[in-house]
């Protein structure tokens, strides 16, 4: 996969297109990835006693992972795959060749 938890991440298509945000979280199996501040829906919850009035809560939903890129150095980039001497797999900037962190 080439996003992963932690990583810098800007949205290239859809309605938040050009937004960035962290990976919080991601879901393997349906391809999705929730983003810190970015696809911001409102959900009604009931009292508790944590939140005894109730009422809206704002949270990220999550987005489909093609429609965003990693960011490295204040750009956009795809990412290559290279294997290293030891047999170590690592992804690259593809343009560059540079190791992602």
């Amino acid at each position: 996969m080439h996003i992963k938890k932690g990583m810098k991440v800007r949205i290239i298509s859809g309605n938040h297109k050009g937004s960035e945000g962290k990976v919080l979280h991601i879901f393997l199996e349906s391809d999705r990835v929730i983003v810190e501040g970015v696809n911001l829906i409102k959900r009604a919850t009931r009292p508790s006693q944590e939140n005894p009035a109730g009422g809206f809560v704002e949270k990220e939903a999550p987005i489909h992972i093609s429609n965003m890129l990693p960011v490295h150095k204040g750009k956009t980039t795809r990412v290559g795959y290279k294997i290293l001497e030891n047999g170590r797999k690592v992804r690259i900037v593809a343009k560059t060749g540079e190791e992602l962190e």
